[in-house]
């Protein structure tokens, strides 16, 4: 037995409960693990509301790290007492234990903490097919970033400053403001106060910028066109404020045969070669310094819903954690 966060009926925080919850033994091309941190991402939110379909009882959570302690038949990249982290499945590590497919793990260097393993892992895997894949940013580009404070804005904003960009970010705050300017950005535009649009236009001179990231949605659509060049690409990767409304694809050729694409992390992570290319890649930036991963918040496993109160009350800024 182990200890789980169970939604059984969509809904608010409240709906996450504590259970107690029966756990088997490793299945062929499974592993057992123990975490020892869990990471808080938006998308768990999308989960225990019913935005996004999960079988029910479901627990949430999609990342994690902890230590190897049993392995399947089959299971040969990771063995009993490895160091693991993982992003992906979408659901599940809300949990002390859990059995789960050896697909989705890669060994954690000793270098890098528990804590900051399970806060980078669903984030930094994002910033990197973002950065790296997406679009493949390069010296000289100039790239806006939405909710720059945030978890996954704090690392691209790092990631892209490492790669010789010009970063400029959108913030809902004075803190949050500081907080990206301290983590590469080179301006911020405060969303609340200004149009954001017009801002991007009097920073780049009218240049505008290569690419748009952006997970807010509704909110920042379809102004955030407006702040492209001609081709330049927009790169939709969540919809914190909502999902974006259906358009009329003739609106990109209107603002400069614009591109536009909505990828998801686990589509780049189907392929085991390509997760471990894109967790070398992630990992040799955090070890080397140049991007830091920096836990802002933490909550014990049984306070999750506190934690989801703070996350959707947007008064949180950068990684945070559940601890088992």
């Amino acid at each position: 037995m182990t200890h789980a966060i169970v939604v059984r009926q969509p809904g608010g925080p409240e709906s996450m409960l504590y259970e107690e919850v029966a756990i088997g033994r490793p299945g062929a091309g499974e592993v057992h693990v123990r975490h020892r941190a869990i990471g808080i991402n938006f998308i768990d939110v999308y989960f225990r509301t019913g935005a996004y379909a999960a079988p029910l009882p479901v627990t949430p959570g999609g990342e994690g790290a902890g230590d190897v302690v049993a392995v399947g038949e089959g299971v040969t990249h990771v063995a009993v007492g490895d160091r693991v982290a993982y992003a992906g499945p979408g659901f599940g590590s809300y949990a002390q234990e859990r059995i789960m497919p050896a697909q989705t793990l890669v060994r954690l260097p000793d270098s890098i903490s528990y804590e900051v393993g399970a806060a980078m892992m669903l984030k930094g895997l994002t910033a990197q097919y973002l950065l790296r894949r997406t679009y493949r940013v390069k010296a000289g580009d100039t790239v806006l970033m939405h909710a720059a404070a945030g978890g996954v804005g704090l690392l691209v904003c790092q990631w892209a400053k490492h790669l010789g960009c010009t970063v400029i970010g959108t913030v809902g705050s004075r803190d949050k403001g500081d907080l990206a300017k301290a983590h590469g950005c080179d301006h911020v535009i405060y969303y609340r106060e200004e149009d954001f649009a017009a801002r991007v236009k009097e920073i780049t001179a009218g240049a505008l910028c290569d690419v748009v990231y952006d997970g807010i949605g509704k909110a920042t659509f379809p102004a955030s066109l407006d702040c492209l060049k001609p081709f330049g690409m927009f790169a939709s990767f969540g919809s914190s404020s909502g999902p974006i409304d259906a358009f009329n694809i003739g609106l990109l050729a209107q603002k400069g045969s614009l591109y536009a694409t909505r990828p998801t992390l686990f589509t780049h992570i189907a392929k085991r070669e390509t997760l471990d290319e894109m967790a070398s890649d992630l990992f040799e930036v955090v070890g080397s310094g140049a991007v830091k991963v920096e836990v802002h918040a933490r909550w014990p496993l049984a306070q999750a819903a506190d934690a989801h109160r703070a996350l959707e009350g947007r008064s949180t800024t950068g990684a945070l954690i559940l601890v088992p």
